[in-house]
């Protein structure tokens, strides 16, 4: 660096442009999403937990999606909910790189998980009779460790690039909170490496799982249509609808946001994007699977019998 730049140490998240009124009221709607984000997460968690009827790989994979989610939204919303009340508070500079590597991880070791639930799906309905044998639990610990182990080494690869690049002003990121994105365009340097291994990491993470579920789903839909009797059926559409719902919500958000063209999307919808992808997304995932799950409904439902008798 030359020796008339000046080394950034914080940063200040714009946030959304909004009037003071409408950043109360935003605040408000999104402590209360938050709120219902933790508790919606957390039911599923100690209800996997506590009944063991719902120890089953599915279940554990769903268990450690509900994990993601928590510590997801955990990353930028009390951030966010910081700024919408001081919108000059700044963020230190290793805070930031630290938020930022976390999101990172999160997001890319739900896309393993979710890749790893539909496995885990194609096994069930296709080799149900091998099922047992090839989701052991020892598979399914394997492919949940190796998930969190490819998203932590992933986010680390390109936390490291961003760790490289000189930062001397401005200060101002035109987000909520430390998108990878919207952080290189303050490098004062050449940024082409870091955009070249992020675009490599989005075909990794998004574009292949992506394939291998829709190819998963495929094999997934001729069984389904196969089975002779309605119920079975019908529990199997059940199951795997509320998959894919999480599936699309998730990975079609992701790659509007770091695979299209950024020309099209003005920056205030990109904010609007990223909270759907890395807030709402969390938010409405244990919604889908209590709402559309009968196990889930029951072992609820159980567990308040339980408690009412005691």
């Amino acid at each position: 660096m030359e020796n008339n730049q000046t080394t950034v140490t914080d940063f200040i998240l714009l946030g959304f442009l909004v009037s003071p009124k409408m950043k109360m009221i935003l605040f408000g709607l999104f402590f209360l999403f938050y709120t219902f984000t933790l508790l919606g997460n957390g039911v599923i968690l100690g209800l996997i937990c506590l009944d063991s009827r719902l120890h089953t790989p599915m279940y554990f994979f769903l268990s450690q999606l509900a994990l993601v989610d928590i510590c997801y939204a955990s990353n930028t919303v009390p951030q966010m909910l910081v700024n919408l009340l001081d919108p000059v508070m700044p963020i230190s500079f290793a805070g930031c790189i630290m938020q930022n590597s976390f999101f990172l991880t999160f997001a890319h070791t739900e896309c393993f998980l979710l890749l790893a639930m539909s496995y885990d799906r194609y096994v069930a309905i296709c080799h149900p009779l091998r099922y047992i044998l090839i989701m052991n639990w020892g598979v399914c610990i394997a492919l949940a460790i190796t998930s969190w182990a490819c998203g932590s080494l992933l986010a680390l690869v390109q936390v490291v690039l961003l760790l490289r690049l000189p930062f001397c002003g401005p200060r101002e990121i035109n987000q909520f909170f430390c998108e990878l994105l919207s952080v290189l365009k303050l490098a004062c340097a050449d940024i082409w490496l870091n955009k070249v291994v992020s675009l490599i990491a989005s075909v990794l993470i998004l574009v292949v799982p992506l394939c291998l579920v829709l190819t998963s789903y495929t094999r997934i839909l001729g069984a389904i249509l196969k089975i002779q009797s309605g119920t079975g059926r019908k529990k199997a559409f059940s199951t795997c609808s509320s998959h894919l719902s999480v599936v699309g919500l998730f990975f079609g958000s992701a790659i509007i946001i770091y695979m299209t063209p950024k020309s099209k999307n003005s920056e205030e919808l990109q904010k609007i994007l990223f909270l759907f992808y890395s807030f709402f997304n969390p938010t409405l995932n244990p919604l889908i699977y209590s709402l559309r799950n009968a196990e889930v409904k029951g072992a609820l439902k159980r567990l308040l019998r339980k408690e009412s008798v005691s």
